[in-house]
């Protein structure tokens, strides 16, 4: 590939020799040929490659080509070639002045896209920083309180060493979700590819509500698991997954918190969904979504109806569900309360 400097005098010599060929053509024609018109359309041609000076240097030469090919032409009517010089050298004039015009919009057009990028940097900036503190927030919250029921356990007279261990087990297991997430986040940032894997999809739901336990327990929450037997594997990033079925969960519980005690209910159900995928739904008993909201907001960036929300979960599931190939939708429930359901694809040796 040749540098910019060669690129730049190739062109300024092909500008050139087309200016001497018009020159030639201008002077030995008659005066009713216009070739000088010519010269707008090497000016055209090479504006964008010229600094402001440069090219009206160029029209300058060009003007004074036509000028000495006026005065060495002798051929037909005189007051004809005038006429046709004066208008060409006008022409020059206005297309050297629309061109410097139009290549200051460019540049005014450059750098407005420059100052807009930074600004789409710095936005994406903290709308990760916002997403990692979001992601974290679950299983550090889990840890926490883990870490609280595990002193209570031991505090008792005589210990209970059996309830401690599993909430040491559940910390671990918070713990290592928190590190995945991490490690999902550098993955991102090194340029790193999602990593589908076929898997089952009701063992990776049992997990997650293992790990939301304490929570469940502490909000009195109740589940309902309607989980189909002889599903296909789903073909997805696994620890991706686990994480939007963690949003949802958790997204659930707090819908429910204003509800009587016996009625929070969360309702769990894999199933077969359209074209041979796999269809995972997660339903509360809570308020349900609001009635002006439409389909597609309540999946946008920072969109919530929480005081305290980010409003970041839905939106980070819904593109961790559509890198995946599947899609995620959410509705209100006829009984009350809201199911947000999606969709994974099968491994393509399945579909095939």
């Amino acid at each position: 590939m040749r540098p910019p400097s060669s690129r730049l005098s190739l062109s300024i010599a092909i500008a050139l020799a087309i200016m001497a060929a018009i020159f030639i053509a201008d002077t030995s024609t008659d005066y009713a040929v216009a070739a000088a018109g010519f010269y707008t359309v090497v000016i055209l041609a090479v504006a964008h490659r010229l600094s402001a000076g440069q090219l009206m240097s160029l029209a300058g030469i060009c003007i004074g080509l036509t000028i000495l090919s006026f005065l060495l032409s002798g051929f037909g009517n005189y007051q004809v070639g005038l006429v046709n010089s004066a208008i060409g050298i006008v022409t020059i004039v206005v297309t050297t002045y629309l061109a410097l015009k139009m290549e200051a919009a460019r540049a005014a057009a450059q750098e407005a896209q420059a100052r807009l990028l930074r600004v789409a940097r710095a936005s994406t900036l903290g709308e990760l920083t916002a997403s990692i503190a979001h992601e974290l927030n679950q299983p550090l919250a889990a840890i926490v309180t883990s870490g609280n029921a595990c002193q209570r356990w031991l505090a008792q007279a005589p210990p209970n060493l059996d309830k401690a261990r599993q909430a040491v087990d559940r910390m671990l297991d918070d713990a290592q979700r928190a590190s995945e997430v991490i490690v999902r986040v550098r993955g991102m940032t090194r340029g790193q590819s999602l990593q589908p894997q076929a898997f089952a999809i009701n063992p990776a739901i049992e997990e997650i509500l293992a790990l939301s336990r304490t929570e469940l327990e502490r909000h009195e929450v109740d589940v309902v698991l309607d989980l189909a037997d002889d599903l296909p594997p789903v073909f997805a990033d696994r620890v991706q997954v686990q994480q939007v079925l963690g949003n949802l969960v958790l997204n659930a519980i707090e819908a429910m918190s204003d509800m009587p005690a016996g009625q929070r209910r969360l309702h769990v159900i894999s199933a077969r969904g359209d074209h041979g995928q796999v269809r995972v739904g997660v339903s509360d008993t809570g308020n349900g979504l609001p009635a002006t909201a439409s389909a597609g907001q309540i999946f946008e960036a920072f969109w919530t109806t929480k005081a305290e929300g980010l409003g970041l979960g839905l939106s980070i599931s819904r593109n961790i569900i559509e890198a995946n190939g599947g899609r995620i939708q959410a509705r209100n429930r006829d009984e009350g309360g809201a199911c947000v359901q999606f969709d994974l694809p099968s491994p393509p040796e399945s579909r095939a």
